[in-house]
């Protein structure tokens, strides 16, 4: 798939390694109020789940981590730069994600997503994602606990 207008002449992606953890780790603390720790993607790396870095014009601008289990393929941390949002560049990282995951072998990926994300929401509904259901009380919130939804899309 081609990259979106917005005069990036080049788009790459390669998987993640160590090196890569604490600038990961900065991003999704800038990012999330509730972000994943250096730990938390080093340990998902060692379990041997695929993670993966988006750069543009050689620039970091998005990562992403996916777990496969058996002929599935779960979405576990999907994060673009706060200065490339909005520009088609989740779609973009997105589209990647889906391509490893269909070389693994894998038939369809599924998600969970705050409800209050609507951003992420909308790209994910965007996408094909479909709605499968609701696990109470997932996500830690500012009042306690929030609800994720557990998106699924076949590949």
């Amino acid at each position: 798939m081609s990259a979106p207008a917005t005069g990036v002449s080049s788009v790459d992606f390669r998987p993640m390694q160590e090196i890569d953890l604490p600038w990961v780790a900065l991003e999704d603390q800038r990012l999330y109020p509730y972000p994943w720790s250096e730990g938390n993607f080093a340990d998902s790396l060692r379990a041997g789940y695929s993670g993966w870095v988006m750069t543009l014009d050689g620039a970091h601008a998005g990562y992403g981590v996916i777990m496969k289990v058996l002929d599935e393929a779960h979405l576990l941390n999907i994060s673009v730069l706060a200065r490339y949002q909005g520009q088609g560049w989740g779609r973009r990282l997105l589209d990647e994600l889906c391509d490893v995951a269909r070389a693994h072998q894998c038939e369809q990926m599924l998600l969970e997503v705050r409800p209050s994300n609507t951003p992420a929401l909308a790209l994910y509904e965007r996408y094909g994602f479909e709605l499968l259901g609701r696990r109470k009380g997932y996500y830690p919130a500012p009042q306690g606990r929030e609800d994720a939804l557990v998106m699924r899309r076949a590949l």
